[in-house]
């Protein structure tokens, strides 16, 4: 039983040390988390895109992306310039905080769902790494199980899908915290600088 176990308990370690670290994505949930706007959505096209990209990895998809050098380039450049003006807009909201705060949706809740879900496939999809870590490593990984790395795949999709959503929901524990406008003034600075960083190491790597 225990060696039946070992590929997706593999799997589990691999994909949390992959995305349990400061990235866009990362950012952007928490941020929604904390807000508790369009949240379940968000989680769910976060975990879902993981194991749409694992299943590609594992089913050898991996080489083919790396196999195409200028498609990521054309990835990174559009990624991060899309960073870029992310991580503009959040400074502004840090500069000239207007209703940030939990008490922000009212009546544009529609177009704030909307916004956050097409900002959140953006962030997912547009990033080159999620391709080399998540397709080409996961892939790569998983090759080394034999007949188990779907074993493995499922893992590394369940690690994705329990992280993200700890990260979420988790994060309305902090709630309280952000109560004060200054605290969210902290928080989108924060972001700001996450995603000028990133987007500025995509082009720069382009």
């Amino acid at each position: 039983m225990t060696s039946a176990f070992a590929p997706a308990l593999a799997g589990f370690g691999t994909g949390l040390s992959l995305i349990v670290a400061i990235g866009a994505q990362n950012a952007f949930v928490l941020r929604q988390g904390i807000r508790r706007d369009a949240l379940l959505a968000v989680v769910g096209i976060c975990a879902l895109s993981d194991a749409v990209l694992i299943a590609l990895g594992v089913g050898g998809v991996g080489a083919v992306v790396v196999a195409w050098p200028a498609a990521l380039t054309v990835v990174a450049w559009i990624g991060g310039v899309f960073l870029l003006c992310y991580g503009a807009l959040a400074a502004r909201r840090a500069v000239r905080p207007a209703s940030s705060g939990l008490e922000a949706e009212g009546g544009a809740a529609a177009g704030s769902r909307r916004r956050a879900v097409l900002t959140c496939i953006a962030l997912t999809w547009l990033n080159p790494h999620v391709y080399l870590d998540t397709v080409f490593l996961v892939g790569s990984v998983a090759a080394h199980h034999g007949t188990a790395r779907w074993t493995f795949g499922v893992g590394a999709a369940l690690a994705s899908f329990c992280w993200f959503a700890a990260l979420g929901f988790g994060a309305r524990l902090l709630g309280r915290f952000l109560a004060r406008p200054a605290a969210w003034r902290v928080l989108d600075a924060l972001v700001a600088a996450t995603m000028i960083v990133l987007g500025v190491t995509l082009i720069a790597g382009a």
